[in-house]
């Protein structure tokens, strides 16, 4: 449909084209398979573009009154022209604030009850999901595989998941292959490596041959982080300790019980460790990288293409979610909201001195870092580049990698932008940047080689 040509174009024919606006032809987009996906980024720009083209065919004619026009005056001109006499700005906001009903009202998201999880569970009881026209019932779940088989079975419309998890779910990495897509960071930092009180005298990692570690799930930070600190300290995470998944809710009894002598594991379980006197704080993984992503907003790609409106308001919602619970003064309201039964069913003291970043390490000390957990929802195609080449450093993907398309098909930065923007956050200019993890810098461009560059790995 020549709607989606370039109205301001001079070369461009209005009264034909194809489907996507791209091609001069039908048979040549046909011919294109990269033209047969559009995605859901492109929808804001592809609506903007027929507004465009609506109101210069009403102001200079069709084809080819148009054309000479343009040819003798330019877009530029003709832009500015068009713009005194009808807004086009305003026209193109009008049009996006009325794109249509929600498809959906009635969602169900699943939910584990972390601190990492803070924006989508405060979104309740804090009414920023009816604020958006939508009644959301949370779900707490025991544990990411069954958040993951729930969400696939469209038991749950979308799912607070760790943020590798998307991108195995789309590559097919201990699941069938499914088009995912992770929209919004839940939470930065967040996590810790607590230890067993009776290792106390064991506060160097060089130390720990055949301690056995619990962590949430395979496809999480807290795995890859735990192998990447255990590994710059000279030991193999496959052979040298034992690493097992347990969910976050039974952490702390598992180490009570000695069936696991520490665990890189989600808040509040750290500080409940500490609270219980059965562990201590050993490092945050903030001191290991600070701003690592850690949980995410996701959901199917089916979800977000037939129901845009409705996962535009949850999105929306949830952003907006993080944009509260990202200011210092609100973080013992947020930990009120979220310490009830149905949600994390914790102590508020307890989520308190998480979100406070006020805290006992269970070592007799009082420590205080305000971003001991933080909220940024920007999704970061490097940081999907790097949770990629970890991915493939472990053995779990195999082969050649595009790490550039696929974070770009899964970890959707545009439509965080924008919604940033409205939610009065400052969106990053750029969707790459490199990393500093325990000193050493992470450069997206070269993936392939950082991979090669560690001694201790399975490929």
């Amino acid at each position: 449909m020549a709607a989606f040509g370039d109205a301001f174009d001079k070369t461009a024919d209005l009264r034909g084209g194809c489907s996507c606006g791209h091609h001069a032809t039908q048979n040549e987009h046909d011919g294109d398979s990269a033209a047969s996906a559009v995605s859901l980024s492109d929808i804001e720009g592809l609506s903007a573009r027929v507004i465009e083209t609506a109101i210069v065919k009403a102001v200079l004619g069709a084809d080819p009154a148009r054309r000479n026009f343009l040819r003798t005056v330019g877009a530029s001109t003709a832009l500015a022209a068009i713009s005194q006499f009808f807004p086009l700005a305003t026209a193109k906001e009008v049009f996006a604030a009325s794109a249509g009903p929600l498809e959906k009202k009635d969602l169900k998201i699943g939910f584990i009850p972390i601190t990492c999880a803070t924006p989508i569970i405060m979104a309740h009881p804090m009414g920023f999901y009816s604020k958006n026209g939508l009644d959301v019932e949370v779900v707490r779940t025991a544990g990411w595989a069954v958040i993951r088989d729930k969400t696939i079975n469209k038991e749950y419309d979308a799912a607070h998941m760790l943020s590798p998890m998307p991108l195995a779910i789309t590559l097919g990495a201990g699941s069938n292959p499914i088009p995912y897509t992770m929209s919004a960071i839940e939470n930065i930092n967040g996590q810790a490596i607590t230890l067993s009180v009776k290792h106390k005298d064991k506060n160097d990692p060089k130390q720990w041959k055949g301690l056995k570690f619990g962590v949430p799930f395979d496809y999480s930070m807290h795995n890859y982080l735990l192998r990447y600190y255990v590994a710059e300290a000279g030991l193999d995470p496959d052979t040298d300790i034992q690493i097992r998944s347990v969910p976050p809710p039974e952490m702390v009894a598992n180490l009570r019980a000695d069936n696991i002598d520490g665990f890189l594991g989600p808040d509040p379980f750290n500080q409940r460790a500490v609270y219980d006197g059965v562990g201590y704080i050993h490092i945050l993984t903030k001191q290991l990288w600070d701003g690592h992503p850690c949980c995410a907003f996701a959901a199917s790609r089916e979800f977000i293409t037939a129901m845009p409106n409705t996962y535009q308001a949850l999105l929306k919602s949830i952003i907006e979610a993080t944009a509260f619970a990202a200011k210092a003064e609100n973080r013992k309201q947020v930990a009120e909201a979220i310490s009830a039964q149905n949600y994390l069913n914790q102590p508020v003291t307890v989520v308190e001195q998480v979100l406070t970043g006020t805290y006992a390490d269970g070592l007799g000390n009082i420590k205080r870092d305000p971003r001991r957990i933080d909220f940024d929802p920007f999704p970061w195609h490097s940081m999907a580049v790097w949770i990629l080449t970890q991915m493939k450093r472990w053995g779990q993907i195999k082969g050649d990698v595009n790490y550039r398309q696929i974070a770009q098909q899964v970890f959707l930065a545009t439509d965080a932008e924008k919604l940033m923007r409205e939610a009065g956050l400052t969106p990053p200019a750029t969707t790459m940047k490199k990393h500093v993890i325990m000193g050493k810098e992470f450069d997206p461009a070269t993936p392939e080689e950082y991979v090669n560059s560690f001694k201790i790995r399975r490929t």
